[in-house]
């Protein structure tokens, strides 16, 4: 081999090496670079952030868990929680007209959230509606809608939220309960749904929404609910306000006893509420992390202390604290919380609680009394005083020491001029809710009439609407209707709101 042969195979192999070197290299720094890649989405899932190099096709399997369990745990609520909490308040022989109107909700509700609810409330559009790009849930699939949920889902959240929408329209229940027929109430909260709930539930969360002031930047009214304050309590409270007084008082109220039929029942339900709650309320988190914790230690927090806090003062000022109290203390605790409670501290939440025990306890007993309208299971004096409670004393409490996120959009108002947000968007919640009710009862009363005749009335709604009995004996149903009516001790009236 000459000089010249020799040095050209050494180059190349020099050549060679060098090659196998580089490429060697560029492989590891890419292995590398994946690796740093991976690594910052495992973190972005973990604390529920947005994906650094994922694309949108991924879940994640711990946060869609939890969401699948809030939303079981959020139709518990209906049914049976308050299906029983306020079955068990009525008289027997009205005991399942209360459950059919329940499930009659649970039906309804879920046609309309699949033919265009779903995307009336969440999918972009102008501040007040979205639009129909997610009619008969097109295109929500397993994939994550990005505006609502990194982590989650779409399908997931679709029917988290439907549970939401099947719970609001069943609270007005209470109010009216005992003297409306099954279909004028079935009419007027389908059009409930179309006039308040669907545009309620995208100005506050809708991603464009006119008062998402958490997530929209160009939110006009800049106010913050968790998760219902205003869209679940106030509508249904207000609205259960106008129509219980648009119908009357039921027959014989004020002369009668209406005594609950089973405060056992009721026991029953507001245990069922009440666990059905955290995933109401954490899981408005839309995730499991550190937002959904603290949500759920201020709702067990707030529940705790109202449920103490109103038989309370049941003692002091009747001295006997009632099963009856401790119900109701405990779910207005629970209404107060939902606006505030990913927003606020532990203490920020035992506030709450004590607050809860005391204003709803006054609206239920005195205020009820005062005016003298027949709330009958005490929708308004619970979620409507207490849904508007929550969502002003939120303004108050909120602080990014307990939710970061404050600081995204709001962090020059948060602890300054936040209540005065949460004032305009109350405000804005009454007159839609009011207003509305107003409209749709008008027209449900021209087309079906609201009130069963007053024979059937007395009869019970059981029989007259249903054909049916909660409760089967030798007795006639004729004889029940009276044993409900009359004979029994003033004592014994003294229901949620009696």
């Amino acid at each position: 081999m000459t000089t010249r042969s020799l040095r050209a195979t050494v180059l190349a192999l020099v050549t060679l090496a060098t090659c196998s070197v580089c490429a060697i290299s560029t492989a590891l720094a890419d292995d590398t670079a994946a690796l740093e890649q991976r690594v910052a989405d495992l973190e972005a899932y973990v604390s529920n952030g947005q994906p650094k190099v994922l694309n949108t096709t991924t879940s994640g399997p711990g946060h869609n868990a939890w969401m699948m369990t809030s939303t079981a745990l959020v139709l518990f609520m209906t049914l049976p929680g308050l299906a029983l909490f306020y079955g068990g308040l009525v008289r027997r022989k009205n005991v399942l007209s209360v459950l059919a109107q329940c499930c009659g909700m649970a039906g309804m509700v879920t046609i309309l959230w699949w033919a265009f609810g779903y995307s009336l409330a969440f999918a972009h559009g102008s501040p007040f509606l979205g639009h129909l790009d997610f009619a008969f849930l097109k295109g929500v699939t397993s994939i994550p809608n990005g505006d609502y949920a990194y982590w989650v889902s779409q399908n997931v959240f679709s029917m988290y939220q439907l549970m939401f929408a099947i719970i609001t329209p069943a609270l007005i229940i209470g109010a009216i309960a005992e003297r409306m027929k099954f279909s004028a109430l079935m009419l007027f909260l389908f059009l409930w749904m179309l006039v308040i709930y669907f545009p309620m539930a995208h100005m506050v969360w809708g991603a464009d929404g006119l008062m998402n002031g958490v997530w929209n930047p160009n939110a006009k009214i800049k106010a913050i609910d968790f998760a219902g304050g205003t869209v679940v309590h106030m509508t249904s409270g207000w609205s259960a306000l106008v129509l219980c007084l648009m119908l009357g008082k039921r027959l014989g109220f004020g002369t009668r006893a209406f005594a609950p039929h089973s405060l056992t029942l009721t026991m029953v339900g507001t245990g069922m509420l009440w666990v059905g709650w955290y995933g109401f309320n954490a899981g408005s988190a839309v995730a499991a992390d550190g937002i959904a914790a603290n949500a759920f230690t201020a709702t067990t927090l707030a529940a705790a202390v109202a449920g103490f806090v109103w038989p309370a003062i049941e003692a002091l000022v009747t001295g006997k604290p009632t099963v009856l109290g401790f119900c109701s203390g405990a779910v207005a605790g629970l209404v107060v919380i939902t606006p505030a409670a990913g927003f606020v501290t532990p203490s920020g939440a035992v506030i709450i609680g004590v607050l809860a025990g005391v204003v709803p306890y006054l609206a239920c007993t005195k205020m009820k009394a005062f005016f003298k309208y027949d709330d009958a299971l005490d929708t308004f004096g619970v979620h409507g005083v207490g849904g508007t409670l929550g969502a002003l004393v939120t303004g108050f409490l909120a602080t990014p020491d307990a939710n970061p996120n404050l600081n995204t959009n709001l962090k020059d108002i948060v602890g300054h001029t936040l209540w005065i947000e949460q004032l305009k968007a109350m405000g804005f919640t009454i007159a839609i809710s009011v207003a509305g009710t107003v409209v749709i009862a008008t027209v449900v009363k021209a087309f079906l009439g609201l009130r069963p005749e007053p024979e059937e009335e007395e009869f019970g709604l059981d029989y007259t609407d249903h054909g049916e009995a909660g409760y089967h004996s030798d007795e006639s149903p004729g004889h029940i209707a009276l044993e409900d009516n009359e004979g029994l001790p003033a004592h014994a009236t003294a229901t949620a709101g009696n």
